[in-house]
């Protein structure tokens, strides 16, 4: 089975092709770019690469979020499109499992978290068991400091994973200490590898209704309704 992974739910934009479990090609970037110009790119990239044109594909696995709201619109509009063209199953996973799937074998908790500005994050917090994740605490968009009181109560080691991590590092040991393991700095880049491997096996989208979950009104709908006296907070 061939598959298309793509995540571009952040500032990294990541995609692979992978042949059931064994990863064929994958291109990776972590600079600030608008992924609305480079994602097909990176796509011909890959697909080049593996000796695959889009036809080949049986498979199509997406990024659907939290990160950033045009980012994910993005990688979901696309993946989607495809899916629909080639007539092929598209797969939604969260951003924020497949980042955290880059600390599987941590003996402890594993919090993954992308910053949402004004002192908020999107994260969430899983378990590792028997090569699965299990979730601890629901995704949620978050402020950051209330976050960490609720894992400091969990009284485990939580290994921190995220590319905003330099932004909340003061915060984090403040808070939690020596309760704390900062993942080394490579662990903290999404890799389309990953995405493709957690959702080769999972159930497809119903694509029509496939939307994604951005955890959050998009800031100008959420000043809309503030303006109206409907605060989505």
């Amino acid at each position: 089975m061939n598959i298309l992974a793509i995540d571009t739910s952040n500032q990294v934009m990541s995609t692979a092709v992978l042949n059931g479990e064994q990863l064929i090609a994958e291109y990776t970037t972590n600079v600030k770019k608008n992924h609305s110009i480079a994602l097909m790119p990176a796509v011909e990239k890959v697909l080049k690469e593996a000796g695959l044109s889009p036809e080949d594909l049986n498979k199509i696995v997406v990024a659907r979020g939290p990160g950033s709201y045009t980012g994910v619109r993005i990688g979901v509009t696309t993946a989607k499109t495809m899916a629909w063209t080639l007539n092929i199953p598209v797969v939604g996973v969260s951003s924020l499992e497949a980042a955290a799937f880059n600390g599987l074998y941590f003996p402890g908790l594993i919090c993954s978290f992308f910053d949402a500005r004004r002192g908020r994050v999107f994260a969430g917090v899983y378990q590792p068991e028997d090569g699965e994740l299990n979730t601890v605490l629901d995704e949620q968009n978050v402020l950051f400091t209330d976050w960490l009181e609720e894992l400091k109560h969990q009284q485990e080691k939580v290994l921190f994973i995220g590319n905003d991590f330099s932004l909340h590092r003061e915060n984090i040991m403040e808070c939690l200490g020596d309760q704390a393991v900062i993942a080394e700095p490579y662990y903290h880049i999404p890799r389309a590898a990953v995405l493709g491997y957690i959702g080769k096996d999972r159930d497809e989208e119903v694509i029509h209704s496939f939307t994604p979950n951005y955890l959050r009104l998009a800031e100008a709908e959420a000043k809309w309704l503030k303006a109206r006296g409907r605060d989505n907070e």
